[in-house]
Formats: C-alpha cells, sequence, structure tokens
C-alpha cells in the first residue's frame, strides 16, 4: 500500500546540513528496502498560487490556500506492508528531517 508522508514545518528556515544529511540517509534505506517511491521538498507558502477554475473563469491568487502556523515543506510517497510500517518509517523520517510527519493512506 501506498502512503503519502507530509512534512510539516513552523518555521520559514530551510534544513540544516546535519539534516540534509540525515535525510540522506534516511532515503537511502527506503530505496534499499523498497519502500521509496518519491520525495520530494516544497518552497516556502509566499510562493505558492492558487488555481481556481470551478466557475468557469479561472482566478490566480497569489500565495497559500490557508493562512496557517504550519505549513507543509515537503513529502515522501512510500510503500509500506500496512500502517504500522508506515508509521515506524515516519517517525524515522520526523528524527530525519527534525520536523513533524502526517501519515495519510493513498486510496
Amino acid at each position: 500500500m501506498r502512503y503519502l508522508l507530509s512534512v510539516i514545518h513552523d518555521r520559514d528556515d530551510r534544513a540544516t546540513p546535519e539534516e540534509d544529511a540525515a535525510i540522506d540517509v534516511f532515503n537511502d534505506r527506503l530505496v534499499a528496502e523498497g519502500h521509496w517511491v518519491f520525495a520530494g521538498g516544497l518552497g516556502a507558502p509566499v510562493a505558492a498560487t492558487v488555481v481556481d477554475n470551478r466557475s468557469g473563469e479561472v482566478m490566480f491568487t497569489d500565495g497559500p490556500f490557508v493562512e496557517s502556523k504550519e505549513f507543509l515543506i515537503g513529502f515522501w510517497i512510500i510503500e509500506a506492508a500496512d500502517l504500522d510500517v508506515a508509521l515506524k518509517l515516519a517517525a524515522e523520517g520526523s528524527k530525519a528531517c527534525n520536523r513533524k510527519v502526517e501519515v495519510r493512506p493513498f486510496l
């Protein structure tokens, strides 16, 4: 089963060199153990653009969809046998990146 591990952050700073190194080690482990699907870091919320074409007239709005103290700064998409495995991997990912990680299954 696939899971989205969302990295949650509450400051504008980026990962430190030590955090980057720990993330690289974690990513290598995900690959070696067959859990890796995809991962990426995201720009700050101020770099976001919201696109809304629900009414047939497209609207572009600068900035994040919602104002929040916490925001999505990166993610992993992993393959895991079950939620318990995904939670253990998320705990290791959280330690590696020094951020909170939210776990959600893909449907």
